[in-house]
């Protein structure tokens, strides 16, 4: 909708698959941090216990498995599970933040403000602050949320903006409330490292409680968190393999594309999506370095795809390629004069709205390239970042797909409307 007319079906199709591999490979991480971070807690309570990886790869298709029950098995409770665990998601932030405040050792706020670590041997110093308050600020200012169950929503247009925002404003003001508190009373950070390299937070909380089982309860609450944001995950993702099985852009699109009568649950695309996160954890069995490697994608995908449209949303905007409902005389709300674009009822109008596009895009691309940087200057086997060898290989196999098969049935995304969208604002 936002491409040029002669761009349009080369650049849905582009998104679709940068899109798709960004969110399938954010179940994958997604199970494995769930997964892995059982271990730490069993770490953390049994001392003499040696992590495996094939031990977090059954625990990876365990969470797996739960998820698929209640996006399919249980999918009508699906908003009442995220609904209860909204509230202990605000529950569990007093239940860890307090006992941080009150028990953990007081560090100097000098010493958090203005210590800068090199760990990687980069000579930029404050690239990593610079990172984290420019993510602060785009989480506030630019961010935009991938938006896959629209269909599923009644008023969709005004109801995931308010709720997009809502989350944003709460988690970003919780986020940062809870990196203050960590940062000043974690105390020995080598020490926690030490004790628990995979999740050191796990070995603050103990030191700040003097309390395995209090430590083990406030990881709990976490790790809740985790599995609820897991589920959703799966269920952001099917989606995405539903709606673009459904444009026709993706091998076995006839099945993916179906959805359950009872239900209308896209059965097959959940089903595809926890497969393929499955047989991805059999790579962690062989190298956790391989695995991270293949779920890297998750952010060269999702940002080049966010990327991607706020350029073309900012190339509207530039243009005047985007009227004021009011100005709507025509059948369809994205066809009025000239085939220009209609506002929606949510948006930033004027100057303001192109100076926060304009923010999206310069932030998207300085993520974007170092994501593909590694973290270390002396690069070898075990520390190489792989996210440009996985990225390159779905744009390859993308491509060939698109020049053997899918050119022939890919046509651009269906585009469906709501009639009484159009009768409510040409009203």
């Amino acid at each position: 909708m936002l491409a040029p007319t002669n761009m349009k079906k080369i650049l849905s199709y582009i998104s679709g698959w940068l899109t798709l591999a960004g969110w399938q490979a954010s179940v994958a991480s997604g199970a494995y941090l769930t997964g892995t971070l059982v271990q730490g807690l069993v770490t953390l309570t049994t001392p003499s216990y040696e992590p495996k990886n094939w031990h977090g790869t059954l625990l990876y298709w365990a969470m797996m498995m739960f998820c698929i029950t209640i996006n399919v098995a249980a999918g009508r409770l699906l908003p009442k599970f995220e609904g209860a665990l909204l509230v202990l998601h605000i529950v569990g932030f007093f239940a860890v933040l307090i006992p941080l405040l009150t028990l953990g050792p007081k560090g100097d706020p000098k010493e958090v403000f203005t210590t800068f670590f090199n760990l990687g041997g980069w000579q930029s110093q404050g690239l990593s602050f610079c990172i984290g308050i420019m993510g602060s600020v785009f989480a506030f200012v630019g961010g935009d949320g991938a938006i896959h169950m629209s269909e599923e929503i009644q008023n969709a247009q005004l109801v995931l903006p308010r709720s997009i925002m809502t989350g944003v404003m709460i988690n970003g003001s919780l986020g940062f409330a809870m990196i203050l508190t960590v940062l000043h009373r974690s105390g020995d950070i080598d020490a926690a490292l030490a004790e628990n390299p995979a999740y050191p937070f796990v070995a603050i909380f103990k030191h700040a409680t003097n309390s395995t089982s209090g430590a083990a309860v406030m990881s709990s609450l976490v790790l809740c968190l985790a599995v609820s944001a897991t589920v959703g995950l799966l269920a952001s993702s099917s989606r995405v393999f539903w709606a673009f099985s459904r444009d026709r852009g993706l091998p076995g699109w006839r099945t993916l594309s179906k959805v359950s009568k009872r239900t209308s649950i896209p059965v097959y695309a959940v089903a595809a999506t926890t497969l393929i996160a499955c047989v991805l954890a059999l790579v962690n069995i062989g190298s956790a370095t391989a695995f991270n490697g293949v779920i890297s994608i998750s952010i060269a995908g999702l940002f080049s795809s966010y990327l991607l449209v706020a350029s073309l949303l900012l190339y509207r905007r530039c243009t005047g390629g985007i009227v004021a409902s009011s100005r709507i005389h025509g059948s369809s709300p994205t066809d009025s004069e000239g085939g220009k674009l209609v506002w929606g009822p949510w948006r930033i109008p004027g100057v303001l709205g192109i100076a926060n596009n304009t923010f999206s895009c310069i932030y998207l691309l300085f993520v974007l390239f170092f994501s593909f940087w590694p973290t270390y200057a002396e690069v070898n086997t075990q520390n190489m970042n792989w996210s440009i060898l996985v990225t390159s290989f779905f744009v390859v196999f993308s491509g060939v797909y698109y020049l053997v098969w899918a050119k022939k049935t890919y046509h651009g995304p269906i585009v469906e409307v709501e009639p009484r969208y159009v009768h409510d604002v040409a009203g």
